[in-house]
């Protein structure tokens, strides 16, 4: 197979689909992978290590589009590279498309396939290709937030460990997956106060278990969410509903319940958000401020620890992108229903049922949308 790895061109996005130590797997199988040149010059990963590893370097991105069949990348396409896509060729990314009508509607527009890493699943009913990602971006809101808290950043000037004879700062995490069990351990590293609110007994039982008393655990009612607000330095928004859009936490109303240069961090905003007054932001200009509440809403966060982030990635990608090549990608996703769960979109047809209720587009089940070819 023909794959392509072409340059990743989001806001201060830095990462790349393929490590030259995946195409040298690929390679090694007989399959055919063309770079685009400087895909990974940003992280060290120079085109004399691609060609070493046996990649073919293209141009330009409209060399990569043309030539490959399967398209490997890291962040949703953005509208150029959609309009890219051709009927039969198959790009394999995070997509994220519940909360994005206009890229949804490209894809469907392009004839294309495409397999979200994000709805991937696994034997245990995880979500495995976005996992290592989660990781980052968990330890990384921790990290982020803390900065956002210096008064020169517009925050209210806590630093979250405290010091001798001065109480720690309060941090706050909405969700106890990947992403909020992530957090809690670089909160609890930096000698913050770690408060996790989720709706699962069971995972916040997991975490009491993993953690003790360094952090407290609230079901979550309104009730506990109030009162955990109160005194709040850091919030980080963890929720997920695979594939779809993130449920709101707290409405705008509830800013009035943190003290002035507080700092929402908001890691669901690739599903559009867990607060109300979330919008996306970039590496470029991170935050902004809401009734004197920094929010920072970074969409591709892991982006800017890239390197780290796609040998990461690379790690958990890899076994699929080798399926895909090896057996071809309908051979491959007619024969694993876990990657078949990552089909999004399929020729004109949407696949995935909580994009389609997301956004009200109608909508098959991935193998539907397979059998209708």
């Amino acid at each position: 197979m023909r794959v392509g790895v072409p340059k990743e061109i989001k806001n201060h996005e830095y990462r790349v689909g393929l490590t030259p130590g995946s195409v040298r797997e690929l390679t090694g199988r007989g399959h055919a992978v063309l770079v685009e040149s400087g895909a990974g010059a940003a992280i060290g990963l120079g085109d004399e290590a691609y060609v070493a590893a046996g990649a073919t370097l293209a141009s330009g991105p409209d060399e990569v589009y043309r030539d490959a069949e399967l398209i490997v990348k890291v962040k949703e396409p953005q509208p150029d590279e959609c309009r890219r896509l051709r009927p039969g060729q198959v790009l394999f990314a995070y997509l994220h498309l519940a909360p994005d009508r206009r890229q949804t509607e490209l894809l469907l527009a392009s004839g294309g396939t495409a397999i979200a890493y994000e709805t991937v699943t696994d034997v245990h009913g995880g979500l495995p290709l976005l996992t290592p990602m989660s990781e980052v971006a968990g330890r990384m809101a921790v990290q982020a937030g803390a900065a956002c808290l210096e008064k020169s950043r517009g925050g209210s000037g806590v630093l979250l460990g405290g010091v001798p004879g001065v109480a720690p700062g309060r941090v706050v995490v909405f969700g106890a997956g990947t992403v909020g069990s992530n957090a809690a351990q670089a909160a609890v590293g930096l000698g913050a106060e770690v408060v996790v609110i989720d709706r699962s007994v069971d995972r916040l039982r997991r975490l009491d278990e993993r953690f003790g008393n360094r952090i407290r655990t609230l079901l979550s009612t309104r009730e506990h969410i109030e009162n955990a607000l109160h005194g709040a330095d850091l919030v980080i928004g963890a929720v997920l509903v695979p594939g779809a859009a993130a449920p709101h936490l707290l409405g705008r109303g509830d800013l009035a319940l943190l003290r002035p240069g507080s700092v929402l961090v908001d890691v669901s905003i690739d599903q559009g958000g867990c607060f109300a007054t979330s919008r996306p932001t970039t590496h470029a200009e991170p935050t902004y401020v809401v009734d004197g509440i920094v929010h920072y809403c970074v969409a591709n966060m892991p982006g800017a620890v890239a390197r780290t982030s796609t040998f990461a990635l690379n790690n958990a990608t890899l076994p699929y992108v080798l399926e895909l090549a090896d057996l071809g990608w309908r051979r491959a996703l007619a024969g694993n229903p876990h990657l078949l769960a990552g089909l999004n979109v399929h020729r004109g047809r949407l696949s995935c049922r909580p994009v389609g209720e997301a956004l009200g587009l109608p909508w098959v089940e991935p193998a539907a949308a397979l059998a209708a070819d």
